[in-house]
């Protein structure tokens, strides 16, 4: 039997764990070390002697309150390591129509693949329905069932044993704003969780296991049930019929089989049943069957975001009247770059926001949205960034002319 915990192995996931997080103090603080502290994972794994570190957990608002938990570097190389070795065996056993967190989906992609078939099939009716408090609630002795099911490797089933039962909340230092860790409500707490259940809302392995949980249900949903349209993306799940009355007896079955199966409830607030021409919204967009629309509340959200880029400004430079400041910033724009204000590391954190926000809203119907946001609310941010293309897809810096910054300064 292979070496599963190999250094060559280790290496490979610590390769994995490192995309886009080189520029992180902890992939560096890794790497100053890498070969000992690789020989110093192996020696621990091959020995049974490794434990997950200390959790780091925070909480954030976008898109809506909940805690978070960030591993220690050297545990998420660990988790990638397992998950090189259970994804090959399991993502061929996944349904074609489940998008998160898995390699060539996403959410993009299953909102493409819904839109094609609302147009070309045209379904009356949609069901959509989400799982209550699913990552607190996931039971940790069925997930490991399933593991075993079909992994008999001592070493993988020791180590996916360890990863799923251990209780991140018993070894953790809160992070970030401590009140605001407070005010997350109970049921989405895993400070709240029995020790049975709920897995660790950040984790790879939490995304991988999450996708395995619910697999159960996607094939008793297709094999069982026999529904053709059925998308899930983690656990928000819509099915499209012509008859609301079928969709209606499968919304009892699948709440059957989750309690029955797999321990899980519906979410009651959150179950509809209603007309596709009404608009299908769904992982930020609105589905209709001749075109997509993005989220008001996306839209408004930005504006308010540029609203108030633009306004510390106009306080800080024009002391608020608008004139003053528009004169100053258009004569030398170099000054935003250059003062101690802060504004200059602020417009390059909300030149990546927009930029991803204008990613998203590019796979929406909406060309006329993303010109009138650039034309009439970017404001002093013209200045610095300028459309990539005529479709507004995203933008790119526009490096301020050096000659008008001389003369702003003479």
């Amino acid at each position: 039997m292979s070496n599963i915990f190999s250094f060559s192995n280790l290496l490979q996931a610590y390769r994995h764990c490192r995309r886009h997080k080189r520029q992180k103090i902890s992939a560096a603080r890794f790497e100053i070390c890498l070969e000992r502290e690789l020989l110093d994972l192996e020696k621990r794994l091959d020995s049974r002697a490794y434990r997950p570190k200390q959790y780091t957990c925070f909480a954030i608002t976008d898109p809506k309150l909940r805690e978070v938990w960030a591993a220690d570097y050297s545990d998420r190389i660990v988790h990638h390591l397992l998950i090189n070795y259970l994804e090959p065996i399991f993502a061929p056993k996944f349904i074609f129509h489940s998008y998160a967190c898995r390699k060539n989906k996403g959410a993009h992609l299953a909102i493409n693949h819904l839109r094609k078939i609302i147009a070309a099939q045209k379904p009356k009716f949609y069901l959509q329905i989400d799982i209550q408090s699913f990552f607190t609630s996931l039971d940790k002795n069925i997930l490991f069932s399933l593991v075993k099911k079909h992994i008999a490797h001592p070493d993988i089933l020791w180590l996916a044993k360890l990863i799923i039962f251990s209780l991140p909340q018993d070894n953790c230092r809160i992070s970030g704003d401590k009140k605001l860790i407070k005010s997350v409500p109970v049921h989405k707490s895993l400070f709240y969780s029995p020790p049975d259940k709920g897995l660790p809302i950040g984790n790879l392995t939490s995304q991988f296991f999450a996708n395995l949980y619910l697999n159960e249900l996607d094939q008793y949903c297709k094999h069982i049930l026999r529904i053709k349209h059925y998308f899930r993306y983690m656990d928000d799940i819509v099915v499209l019929h012509a008859d609301d009355h079928q969709l209606f007896e499968w919304q009892k079955e699948i709440a059957c089989f989750l309690v029955d199966r797999l321990k899980l409830k519906l979410h009651p607030q959150k179950i509809k049943l209603k007309k596709i021409a009404s608009g299908l919204d769904f992982l930020g967009y609105i589905i209709k069957p001749s075109h997509i629309l993005i989220r008001r509340r996306t839209v408004k959200k930005l504006k308010n975001k540029l609203w108030r880029f633009n306004r510390k400004i106009i306080a800080i430079y024009g002391h608020g009247n608008i004139g003053r400041a528009g004169d100053l910033i258009f004569h030398d724009p170099f000054l935003l770059m250059n003062d101690k204000t802060g504004l200059g590391a602020e417009l390059k954190k909300i030149f990546s926001s927009l930029n991803s926000t204008f990613g998203a809203l590019k796979h929406a119907d909406c060309y006329w949205l993303r010109r009138s946001l650039y034309q009439k609310h970017f404001g002093f941010l013209r200045l610095y960034l300028k459309p990539a293309n005529r479709h507004y897809h995203y933008f790119i810096w526009n490096e301020p002319d050096a000659k008008l910054g001389q003369r702003g300064q003479t």
